[in-house]
């Protein structure tokens, strides 16, 4: 089966999807919507911008139809958890869309908002309740959400949420649902964190893979960039002088360090918006939604907010910052090249970061080429030599260059600064350590 007619979904939700443009099913959802309609449990491991909320959704849409106004108050009738409120809201936006021509009620809640109007949608009970872990358990444990009735159980986005310590409140949760269930995991990684997991709450679960664990999306043309930390602003800026960076997703490792970048992009005369755990719902959404728009051309998140970034037409990703997990670079990278398009992701990689690199490259199974054709390049930062002796250093520029001193012959490396004023790459004593012969590192890689 490769098309959604081919699955017997009523004909209601087929008018729905068909409107939305989506004929052929993805590959994770050709595989795992059989078997949920089957009522098989299932664990899918897929990467981001595969199709995995329809892979998920269509099927319970489609069981839930079976019950159709079956509704007790304050009862839901299934329940997906979603790591962050951006994740949970983009979900419910395509349920609602997948449903608009059937009777299913529907209820979203997450923290970071007021939780009167969402104890208020609980009241006469829903088919489909969509939550963050944390909402959900202080609502339940209020008794002002019944869990005891639980049709079907979705975990979307498992690796996230036990890498955002949500396991205690995850665990809290399924003692609330009946044992009798049906379950389904989908997950971008699958660590052993995940597996444990999935041993206890899942039924002898179907296992779905579309891609090997951890590699990114095919269709990214990923390159890193060498450049001293103080630079990186500079950097930046100079790269979005490229009108091909249409729609541009900025991530930065912490949540002060995105704002610092939106401002410094903002001062710059390129629109910009930032987006992290610090900010109002409010506010994230509204920033979401100029992004998605395109009244903002820039968008600077952090890991844990950009989950649940499902934005079309993202043409390029840039990494800021390296992140320290290196499973984080293949949900980041994700971002683009979603639903068949092609994308670009740009790395910045200063003195401090090679390791991350070095763990990146290790678990994409591949090396991320090297970009020296910009202004900042900096030599010095290079990759500690592996087994294929490769340090990461810009080959054509590696090379010692030798000058008459008063006679004496010195190697000198030199080093590709930018002609304009500001502090010399590397700082301290680097730039006198270069110029001696010796790394800017002296301690062993």
């Amino acid at each position: 089966m490769s098309k959604f007619a081919d699955l017997g979904l009523r004909d209601a939700i087929l008018r729905a999807v068909e409107e939305g443009g989506y004929t052929e099913m993805t590959p994770i959802q050709r595989q795992a919507i059989p078997n949920v309609l089957e009522g098989k449990d299932l664990i899918a491991i897929a990467q981001t911008g595969t199709g995995k909320t329809a892979a998920f959704s269509l099927p319970i849409i489609q069981m839930l139809l079976k019950g159709e106004g079956k509704r007790n108050p304050k009862v839901a009738r299934s329940l997906i958890l979603a790591p962050t409120r951006e994740l949970a809201v983009q979900i419910a936006e395509n349920i609602r869309a997948y449903t608009k021509y059937l009777h299913l009620r529907i209820a979203l809640v997450y923290g970071g908002a007021s939780s009167k109007p969402q104890i208020k949608s609980m009241l006469a009970g829903v088919d489909i309740l969509i939550a963050t872990p944390g909402r959900l358990l202080d609502l339940t444990n209020q008794r002002h959400i019944d869990l005891s009735q639980i049709e079907f159980l979705v975990l979307d986005e498992a690796d996230r949420m036990l890498d955002m310590g949500f396991i205690r409140d995850i665990k809290k949760i399924i003692a609330y649902l009946p044992k009798k269930r049906h379950t389904v995991m989908f997950s971008a990684t699958m660590p052993k964190t995940v597996e444990k997991l999935a041993v206890t709450i899942l039924h002898n679960p179907v296992r779905v893979e579309v891609d090997p664990e951890a590699t990114t999306a095919e269709k990214v043309e990923q390159h890193v960039l060498m450049v001293p930390k103080s630079r990186k602003r500079d950097l930046l800026v100079h790269m979005l002088k490229d009108a091909s960076i249409k729609r541009v997703l900025i991530f930065t490792r912490t949540k002060h360090g995105a704002n610092r970048v939106a401002l410094h992009l903002e001062k710059r005369g390129i629109s910009s918006g930032a987006i992290h755990g610090n900010k109002s719902q409010n506010a994230r959404q509204k920033a979401l939604n100029a992004f998605r728009s395109g009244q903002i051309r820039a968008l600077v998140a952090t890991d844990v907010a950009a989950r649940g970034i499902d934005v079309d037409g993202v043409t390029h990703v840039i990494n800021f910052d390296l992140p320290n997990e290196p499973e984080s670079y293949v949900h980041r990278i994700g971002r683009t090249a979603r639903a068949g398009a092609t994308g670009i992701s740009l790395s910045f990689c200063d003195h401090e970061e090679r390791d991350y690199l070095r763990d990146i490259e290790k678990i994409i199974r591949q090396k991320v080429p090297l970009m020296v054709e910009h202004p900042f390049h900096f030599e010095g930062i290079g990759m500690p030599a592996g087994d294929d002796g490769d340090t990461r250093i810009n080959p054509r520029r590696a090379q010692p260059s030798r000058r008459n001193n008063a006679g004496k012959h010195k190697a000198n490396r030199r080093i590709n600064q930018p002609k304009s004023g500001g502090a010399k790459p590397g700082g301290g004593n680097s730039g006198r350590n270069q110029r001696k012969g010796r790394p800017a590192n002296p301690r062993k890689p």
